[in-house]
């Protein structure tokens, strides 16, 4: 069995498991009377399709892992008549690699403040970044170590407006133009389901006008996944530092990233001196 039809199976089986769990009285059908007793406690194909408004054929297809192809549309339907709570909904979308047309989105007001105290608190350099790699949290050595970004008031707080249209970037960062056209690969990953939305757009335009770079490592359309690693800094005051950097996404907020870069030989025996 393929890796699609694995993963069609995965979706249609929780679905399924998801339905037979729905009472009809949670999903607002308590009142129909279906002239018999229920042989299962949860909502019937046919009712499941009712609520969703698209066909009990095409729904069996979906739970039977026949249909080719459903949009964000249908699936969020079904996960509104299901009732899925928040983990259940994002699993949902997860499997079928779709972006919930309707997810929340989230800003640094809705960060927990124990997420924003973790970053604080961690000694080596740490930040935050959101959806749109915004810095919304970061700690005082990440301030010291990003000169030009993190310690420039009332600056943008984009990791890529930073690497691509701030002069400080290129002295900064060791080997600047292979890390800047693989941030490109990554950021390109990590919003492969957002690429619609209005604020992916604009920032990819911004970007494009103003570094030639940026714009030609666009459009190769590579990809490659975010990962940690030696990374090499030019500082003008620390001089040459080594980090390994260490990347964790946040449990309940997996629109977060956790960037720690952890002192590597350089920087470790510079402590010492």
């Amino acid at each position: 069995m393929d890796n699609e039809l694995i993963r069609r199976k995965a979706l249609g089986d929780f679905i399924k498991s998801q339905r037979e769990q729905t009472a009809p009285s949670q999903a607002g059908l308590g009142h129909l009377s279906h002239g018999g007793r229920r042989r299962t406690p949860g909502l019937r194909r046919e009712e499941i399709a009712q609520l969703c408004g698209i066909s009990v054929t095409w729904y069996t297809w979906i739970e039977q892992g026949r249909s080719d192809s459903v949009s964000p549309q249908s699936l969020a339907r079904i996960a509104e008549a299901l009732h899925l709570p928040r983990a259940k909904r994002a699993y949902l979308f997860e499997l079928a690699g779709k972006k919930d047309p309707v997810s929340p989105e989230h800003d640094d007001e809705t960060v927990a403040p124990e997420i924003m105290d973790v970053v604080r608190n961690i000694r080596a350099p740490a930040y935050l970044l959101d959806r749109y790699w915004n810095a919304i949290a970061w700690n005082s050595a990440a301030r010291k170590l990003f000169s030009g970004w993190l310690n420039v008031k009332n600056g943008n707080l984009n990791l890529l407006h930073f690497m691509f249209l701030s002069e400080a970037s290129p002295g900064l960062i060791d080997n600047w133009e292979q890390r800047a056209r693989r941030l490109v690969a990554e950021f390109r990953a990590d919003c492969g389901q957002m690429l619609d939305d209005p604020q992916i757009a604009s920032m990819v335009e911004e970007l494009s006008a103003g570094n030639a770079l940026f714009k030609h490592a666009w459009s190769l359309q590579d990809v490659v996944e975010r990962e940690g690693g030696e990374r090499r800094f030019r500082h003008p005051v620390q001089g040459e530092l080594l980090f390994q950097q260490v990347n964790f996404r946040v449990a309940n907020r997996p629109d977060l990233k956790l960037i720690t870069l952890m002192p590597g030989a350089i920087a470790a025996e510079d402590e010492t001196n």
